[in-house]
C-alpha cells in the first residue's frame, strides 16, 4: 500500500517506491514533479544563456534515469541527492557536446566566487570544470560534495540541506564555505588539501 502523501510523510514514499512499489514511484513522481522543475529552473538558469534544454525536459530525462536505475533511496536526502545528480550527469553530457562543437574541447578555469548566487551563468566549459573538480571533491570528501549538490545543483538552502542530511546548519555552513575554497583551489590549478578553518 502507498503511504498517503498528504499526511506529508514524503520519505515513506521515497522508501516505499525504492523498494520497487511502481504505484509508490507513480505518486512520488507526482508529489515531487513541482520541485524538480523548480530545481532544473534554477539550474539551467545558471548555465550561459543559450541553453535549448528545457526544465521540462530535464526534469523528464532525470526521471527515466533515476527510475531505470537502482532505487536505493533510503530517504528524502538520497532520492534528492540522486536527482541532482542525474540532472548534472545530463548537463555535463550536454556541455561536453557543446564544448566538443565549439571548443575543441578545451579545459576551462573558473572562478567561484559568487558560486552560491544563483545569478551565475557557467558556459560549457566552465560547468565541466566544475563537474571535474565535484568528482575529486566526492572522493576526498562526500557529505561535502553533497552539500555542493544539494546548494548549487538542485538550489535548496542551508537549513533544508541540514535538515535533509541530519546534521547542523553550522555543520553545512562550514562545509559550503570549504567546498567553496577546495573547489576554487582545484579549478585553479592548486592542490591544497588543508581544511579551513571555521
Amino acid at each position: 500500500m502507498v503511504p498517503d502523501p498528504a499526511d506529508g510523510d514524503l520519505t515513506a514514499v521515497v522508501r516505499a517506491a525504492s523498494s520497487g512499489d511502481a504505484a509508490a514511484e507513480d505518486a512520488l513522481f507526482r508529489i515531487v514533479y513541482d520541485d524538480l522543475r523548480h530545481m532544473a529552473k534554477r539550474r539551467l538558469a545558471r548555465l550561459s544563456p543559450g541553453q535549448t534544454l528545457q526544465a521540462t525536459a530535464l526534469v523528464n530525462e532525470a526521471w527515466l534515469k533515476i527510475a531505470n536505475g537502482t532505487k536505493d533511496w533510503d530517504g528524502r536526502a538520497k532520492f534528492f541527492g540522486v536527482v541532482s545528480r542525474a540532472m548534472r550527469n545530463i548537463l555535463v553530457d550536454d556541455a561536453r557536446r557543446k564544448a566538443s562543437v565549439k571548443h575543441g574541447g578545451g579545459v576551462a578555469r573558473l572562478s567561484l566566487e559568487g558560486l552560491a548566487e544563483a545569478s551565475d551563468e557557467l558556459s560549457s566549459l566552465e560547468f565541466l570544470a566544475l563537474h571535474e573538480a565535484l568528482e575529486q571533491l566526492e572522493v576526498e570528501d562526500a557529505r561535502v560534495a553533497q552539500v555542493v549538490m544539494l546548494r548549487y545543483f538542485s538550489g535548496l538552502g542551508h537549513e533544508e540541506i541540514a535538515r535533509m542530511l541530519d546534521v547542523s546548519e553550522r555543520t553545512v555552513e562550514r562545509d559550503w564555505r570549504f567546498a567553496r575554497s577546495w573547489l576554487q583551489d582545484r579549478m585553479s590549478g592548486g592542490s591544497t588539501d588543508e581544511r579551513a578553518e571555521s
